[in-house]
């Protein structure tokens, strides 16, 4: 075996995928990772955290079910998933065993929490602090901002909602300078419009975020679950695709102007066409002329978006949940046509080799767009029947071979790589990489996997021994 230094790079355009909200459940990253042959950039997680509000910490549309409730946000406070954290709250549950478990599988956590505007500093603080060992984190505060539907659109004026944002923003940057935070406003949403919604009010926090961000479907049925979208009916729409891509390239040159000619990363934080307004094979159509248009034009200003969302209750997915059974998803048309998209060069996280190396090696996590791994030459003489690989020693790893991405869990030593196989076989004798990065095992940075100096945004994982590779090329036992 042949060893080399390999370095994790951004892909053109990061893909990142939605998993759970108030439309659908958390699906576990090993299913994820097994379904679509690839780890993303990160895993919007959305939550939500009014402490002051009556039922909290209980989730909204139970504590206060009733059947008067004829719109998804009639609640009294936003029907996320519960924020367990802050003052009287603690991390032992949701939702910080999913972002361990998303960062363990070598994703960023992306975190969606809408937020009551009133809580005081104190909370704030906190949970700046909780989020810390997280890594490159993305902060989504209080999205969709210049809409009318969430609690604290309610509770406040847009100008109060804005001054939080930058409120927020700033205690952040102190108790935790490596997260990033997210703006997610609607940009310019006419196409004779040369001004964001809301402009005057949204100004400085579009200056202050660290990622801009809007929230465009090609087509949404907003009226669900409690109305079925029909031709004429109040609570859906369908645009065309390219206006959806011009309006939000207008939204980036219109944040940047009010930024004073500065750049900042420009996503699009929830992204699909509602299988409900478009049926199940014109929702993937729409999904692929966007990826198309992203990488045709090619769209330099463009940072990475959403899919919203793995498993879905209603058709925002790429799976609809079994009504029969939560545990099991049925997988859409967009689903195939998804997972050839994120395939693709233009969507795919890069990667450079830097040099040959020997064991022992010391392998660097920054993030998703930043690590520092181990690559393996490994020489085939035909197709494979068995491949697998066996490490001596307990290692969180993610690594990838001839196009599949693999997990392996600390306690776990041997790994079955023949689904790299399956659907692309090789031809003949061929030399492949197999690429080894190890992302934290607890899913947290700490000092003890660190430098000093960074381990807020780096962990650290030694590999002492060369695993075991084994590979043949017939049947243990031939037929005679």
């Amino acid at each position: 075996m042949k060893f080399k230094k390999i370095n994790l790079l951004p892909a053109k355009c990061a893909v990142d995928l939605g998993d759970g909200s108030e439309r659908g459940e958390y699906v576990n990253q090993s299913y994820i990772l097994n379904t679509l042959g690839r780890p993303h950039r990160g895993i919007n997680l959305m939550y939500c955290y009014y402490p002051l509000d009556k039922g909290w910490p209980g989730r909204a549309s139970v504590v206060h079910k009733s059947d008067n409730v004829g719109f998804a946000w009639d609640y009294p406070y936003d029907d996320y998933f519960p924020y367990g954290g802050g003052p009287s709250g603690n991390t032992e549950g949701e939702p910080f065993t999913f972002m361990r478990e998303v960062r363990r599988y070598g994703q960023d956590v992306i975190l969606t929490l809408t937020i009551d505007p009133n809580v005081s500093d104190e909370h704030l603080e906190k949970i700046a602090v909780e989020l810390s060992a997280f890594g490159r984190l993305m902060l989504r505060i209080n999205h969709e901002a210049t809409g009318n539907w969430f609690a604290f659109n309610k509770r406040c004026t847009y100008q109060e909602v804005a001054d939080f944002f930058v409120r927020f923003h700033h205690i952040i940057k102190k108790k935790a300078p490596h997260i990033r935070t997210i703006l997610c406003i609607d940009g310019v949403e006419d196409q004779s419009g040369s001004e964001i919604e809301m402009e005057k009010e949204f100004a400085e926090a579009v200056r202050v975020a660290d990622i801009w961000s809007v929230d465009k479907y090609l087509a949404l049925h907003w009226g669900w679950p409690y109305g079925i979208a029909e031709k004429g009916g109040t609570s859906q729409k369908r645009c065309h695709v390219r206006d959806i891509y011009e309006l939000t390239k207008r939204s980036f040159e219109r944040f940047r102007e009010i930024s004073g000619g500065i750049s900042k990363p420009m996503l699009m934080s929830e992204f699909n066409a509602d299988g409900d307004v478009t049926g199940a094979y014109e929702q993937a159509e729409m999904v692929k002329e966007f990826f198309d248009i992203l990488k045709n034009e090619p769209a330099d200003w463009f940072s990475g978006l959403t899919f919203y969302q793995f498993r879905d209750r209603g058709r925002l997915g790429l799976e609809i949940e079994d009504p029969s059974n939560a545990d099991v998803g049925i997988a859409q048309p967009v689903l195939k046509t998804y997972r050839e998209l994120i395939f693709d060069d233009y969507f795919y996280p890069a990667t450079e080799v830097s040099g040959e190396t020997a064991l022992p090696i010391r392998l660097r996590w920054g993030g998703a767009e930043d690590a520092e791994g181990l690559a393996i030459l490994l020489l085939f003489e035909s197709d494979p029947v068995f491949c697998e690989i066996t490490f001596a020693e307990e290692l969180n790893l993610i690594m990838e071979i001839n196009g599949r991405w693999f997990y392996k869990a600390p306690n776990v030593n041997t790994i079955d790589l023949m689904p790299a196989f399956y659907n692309n076989r090789l031809s003949g004798e061929c030399e492949l990489m197999l690429k080894i990065f190890a992302p934290p095992a607890s899913g947290e940075n700490s000092p003890a996997t660190g430098n000093d100096d960074d381990w807020l945004i780096n962990s650290y994982t030694t590999i002492s021994k060369a695993p075991e590779i084994r590979i043949r090329y017939e049947p243990c036992e031939p037929c005679n």
